[in-house]
């Protein structure tokens, strides 16, 4: 029974640190990312599709992205779904693929992408302490239920607590290293 908290706990903790990475992962970094446009929707025939399920998706230089559209008539909705998009960048075509072209991040901008980058990382750590806590609520409703012991209790209360704190330290980790690719020029 305890090890099995443990584990369901560390697995719904890892689940937020893995939604956290990916979001991260969508955040411009002066980069050309192919991750940037999984969560751009294009209008294909009527149905929602996420741009690399229309495509092949590269990046030939460090500030390009070319997509090469298996169905050549999609591409001038692709091109009206990224020019909607947050991305801030106009696509270039040849009428057989589409290309993106990153303009260099200005300092302002590069120091926005840091407060987006702390703030959803203190997003995360808000969401770890809550798993925390219903877990913990949890284990003082067994003890009190007579499900587990107090010797019980207190081991799995020390465990999700070294557990908490070894999570908010890779967040830690993981924002620092976003942080440090976001302000390199």
């Amino acid at each position: 029974m305890a090890d099995a908290t443990i584990d369901n706990t560390k697995e719904r903790m890892n689940k937020t640190i893995a939604v956290l990475k990916s979001e991260l992962g969508g955040l411009r970094a002066g980069r050309a990312n192919p991750q940037l446009l999984e969560r751009i929707m294009v209008d294909y025939y009527g149905t929602p599709t996420p741009i690399p399920q229309l495509g092949n998706i590269s990046t030939p230089e460090p500030r390009m992205l070319v997509i090469a559209v298996w169905d050549q008539k999609a591409i001038p909705a692709i091109e009206k779904a990224i020019q909607k998009s947050d991305l801030g960048i106009n696509p270039s075509n040849d009428g057989k693929v589409i290309r993106l072209l990153f303009p260099e991040l200005n300092e302002e901008r590069r120091k926005d992408l840091v407060k987006v980058v702390h703030k959803k990382g203190e997003e995360c750590k808000v969401a770890i302490r809550s798993i925390r806590r219903d877990v913990m609520e949890q284990i003082k409703k067994d003890c009190k239920s007579s499900t587990i012991t107090e010797d019980d209790q207190k081991y799995l209360e020390e465990k999700i607590q070294k557990l908490t704190d070894d999570m908010i330290k890779e967040i830690e980790t993981i924002l620092t290293a976003k942080e440090k690719e976001i302000l390199a020029v």
